[in-house]
């Protein structure tokens, strides 16, 4: 009996080390932002079609108050409730990270203390960004509005409360491999980096697996509304029936071919999406209409 249970505790110190291995945040090497001057102006783009405002910024800021990236927003999921943080340019924001500590966070989904964030932070695209593109963001992040709101807690509970389990969730769902493989022109390959590296469009639009993880099988084929109520439409070619030209006005304008707008959460994504260059939006719609 004795002989047995030193079997079992042996076997599971091993399986509890081996976890403990695997699920180790796991960061970008120490030069990755290495001789990278980071451009303000094409950090806004960056800024803009990332998204930052949309979650960031204050639930109710309205014009330029959206440039104050205050969080607060809520985001209601089955596996709580997340809360967007102060990601200012100051002390009770990011104003003590280095572009190293942006890239690590957008990219790995690793924070500079060096704990897993949650996916929230949806770098589950990011990771496909380039780091030039990283360094840029923070220039141009660094020249917007101070905030001194303090971030508050996420409103979780067990287990989704470890983040250390983060790190097993990141070996099935982080990759960075391209959903769209072929880029047959280069207005496609520069919709699928908007779309599939900033842009974070399937995080809401592509339905989720067990893990919480994207179906990259059904991508872009519409998904449950996170916070339970009504479904975040699909917009894969079967179902997307506008032209491309529709939906680059869309995606400027808020308004349908059937007159209809944009609404909740989408028509901040509008808001954003209207700063970018007309040939983005372009590009955006090039892309959606080359998925299956």
């Amino acid at each position: 009996m004795r002989s047995f249970l030193k079997v079992v505790v042996i076997l599971g110190l091993a399986v509890a080390g081996a976890l403990w291995v695997l699920s180790r945040p796991n960061t970008l090497p120490a030069d990755a932002m290495n001789g990278l001057v980071g451009d303000p102006e094409r950090g806004e783009t960056v800024f803009w079609a990332g998204g930052c405002a949309s979650c960031h910024a204050a639930p109710k800021a309205e014009g330029e108050e959206k440039l104050v990236l205050s969080g607060g927003y809520r985001i209601d999921s089955p596996f709580g409730t997340f809360l967007a943080p102060n990601i200012s340019p100051g002390p009770a924001g990011i104003g003590a990270w280095s572009a190293q500590d942006l890239a690590n966070a957008l990219i790995a989904g690793v924070s500079p203390q060096g704990q897993h964030l949650y996916p929230a932070l949806p770098y589950t695209t990011y990771t496909h960004m380039r780091t030039q593109d990283v360094a840029d963001l923070k220039a141009y992040m660094d020249t917007l509005p101070v905030s001194d709101v303090a971030s508050l807690p996420h409103e979780l509970s067990f287990p989704f409360n470890i983040r250390r389990g983060l790190g097993l969730w990141k070996r099935i769902n982080l990759t960075e491999e391209w959903t769209l493989t072929q880029a047959s022109t280069p207005e496609i390959e520069r919709g699928r980096y908007l779309v599939e590296a900033l842009g974070h469009c399937a995080e809401c639009h592509t339905p989720r697996d067990i893990t919480g993880g994207l179906d990259r099988s059904r991508w872009m084929q519409g998904a449950p509304n996170p916070s339970g109520k009504g479904k975040i439409p699909a917009i894969d070619p079967a179902n997307l029936t506008w032209s491309a030209g529709d939906i680059a006005y869309y995606l400027e304008t808020g308004f349908t071919p059937e007159y209809d707008s944009a609404g909740g959460q989408m028509a901040k994504v509008v808001a954003g999406m209207a700063h970018l260059d007309p040939d983005d939006r372009a590009a955006i719609a090039a892309y959606l209409k080359a998925l299956p």
